[in-house]
């Protein structure tokens, strides 16, 4: 049964009032429109609105929940909001809080790979998004700058995210052996020499108060998000059927090697390999929808991360511009109704890159309820996070190849893209201007140039 609302104190009145469900799906509808900026603009809004402003949450148990989001693969804000909707309104509380993370962004992204395919080659469409293309290479620069000056602390961890880096580029080794042997040196290094692999977890504690909240500091943990390894079996029992079902009916309708069935599968992989944000997997998703499976060309993936960048949600989200793209070109409804495979695919895609972040958070929350010290053991996700540097560097890489040499290295340098790249890398890091505006000003750049040349 549904717990459909939860006291809480008003330090101005002294009385009790309730947060109901529909209050708070009201909330997390909104947020699913108005998070943009990534994951630390959305964990922003989060912090402003649920500890500051409503004071749904206290400051401690916020940071107490992100700490161990951070730990997990997948995306952090979204699993924020469902694990603060599961503490306040028990799983379906969760469920709702995490689907409307991500709901407003696939339909957006669904409309807006339809506009991308069908008229892409309009030459407004084309002059934005030969804009937005040496932007984007920019922004991939400016994230391994981010993640690097945060996570590379030592010439340990400096040596990792090299290694990473020669490995994916010279060596073209698969992302999940990256993140398997970084995550082992990590394990390693933090029993042998701890001190070099305390940079994890991200985000610490702090003294700032806002009052009381429905779920403070010392507030008991409710009952329902108290361990027990009956509702955890029952979970993972859950959890597995409905990634079970759906692969089965792909399976028997398409074959194992039929488009929308690899993509489960390819995807539901990428899901648990998100170590580090959207960027770390990234690469990975390049070299299977990409290299491996052809489901769309190195010019689109940029151009879905455009997307990515420039709608509501999680970044992970251009996934779902990846199954669009996939399912519209290589349709499987017939090549009649390909808008209805494209987002039959985009749908599917999400689906199965976000069903392990609502496990990890409906099953694990109750142990991580069962304490509110800090957690311990990050020596892996350091390890994993510096290797992601280096795996981030490589896709800008990528990235600037095909925008700047678009014909190869046998073909004529792109100038006019270079200098909008130039531009668009002093705006984040000299200016510190947000991506929203970075690619706003680029796209009208790309516009003009498509006009006068």
């Amino acid at each position: 049964m549904v717990d459909t609302s939860t006291p809480v104190s008003d330090p101005q009145q002294g009385e009790r009032q309730s947060v109901g469900l529909f209050e708070a799906f009201l909330f997390w509808l909104k947020l699913g429109f108005i998070s943009f900026g990534g994951p630390a603009g959305q964990i922003s809004i989060m912090h402003q609105e649920l500890v500051e402003r409503r004071r749904w949450i206290s400051e401690k148990r916020f940071l107490h929940a992100l700490n161990y989001c951070m730990l997990l693969p997948g995306p952090e804000a979204q699993q924020l909001a469902t694990y603060i909707g599961w503490l306040m309104h028990r799983s379906w509380g969760g469920v709702i809080a995490g689907a409307l993370f991500v709901l407003p962004s696939l339909f957006i992204l669904i409309c807006m790979s339809w506009v991308y395919i069908a008229f892409g080659e309009m030459p407004v469409v084309v002059g934005i998004f030969y804009g937005i293309k040496p932007a984007v290479t920019a922004i991939v620069v400016h994230a391994a700058h981010r993640i690097g000056s945060r996570a590379l602390k030592n010439s340990g961890l400096w040596a990792i995210a090299a290694a990473s880096f020669v490995a994916i580029f010279a060596l073209n080794v698969p992302f999940p052996l990256i993140v398997l042997g970084a995550g082992i040196i990590g394990y390693i290094g933090g029993r042998l020499v701890p001190e070099k692999f305390m940079t994890g977890g991200g985000h610490g504690a702090t003294k700032a108060t806002y009052g009381p909240a429905l779920i403070d500091d010392n507030t008991p943990t409710p009952e329902h998000a108290r361990f027990r390894w009956t509702h955890l079996l029952r979970l993972a029992v859950i959890g597995a059927a409905l990634w079970m079902l759906p692969m089965e009916v792909l399976v028997g309708a398409f074959g194992w090697d039929g488009t929308l069935t690899q993509m489960g599968w390819f995807f539901t992989k990428a899901a648990l390999l998100t170590f580090g944000g959207a960027y770390a997997v990234l690469p990975y998703v390049y070299q299977g929808a990409v290299g491996h499976y052809g489901w769309l060309t190195p010019t689109q993936m940029i151009d879905g991360l455009a997307l990515g960048e420039t709608t509501p949600g999680p970044l992970i989200m251009v996934v779902a511009f990846v199954g669009f793209v996939g399912g519209y070109v290589h349709p499987m409804f017939g090549a009649s109704h390909p808008f209805v495979a494209g987002a039959i695919a985009a749908s599917l895609v999400t689906w199965f890159t976000f069903l392990p972040s609502f496990i990890f958070i409906l099953a694990g929350g109750p142990l991580v309820e069962s304490t509110h010290n800090e957690l311990k053991y990050t020596a892996p996700l350091t390890g994993i996070t510096a290797a992601v540097v280096g795996v981030i560097l490589n896709l800008a890489l990528f990235f600037g190849y095909h925008v700047l040499w678009p014909n190869g290295f046998e073909g004529a340098f792109d100038w006019p893209s270079a200098l909008i790249a130039v531009g668009a890398a002093v705006a984040l890091f000299c200016f510190k201007r947000d991506v929203i505006q970075v690619l706003c000003a680029s796209a009208l750049a790309g516009l003009v140039i498509q006009i006068i040349l």
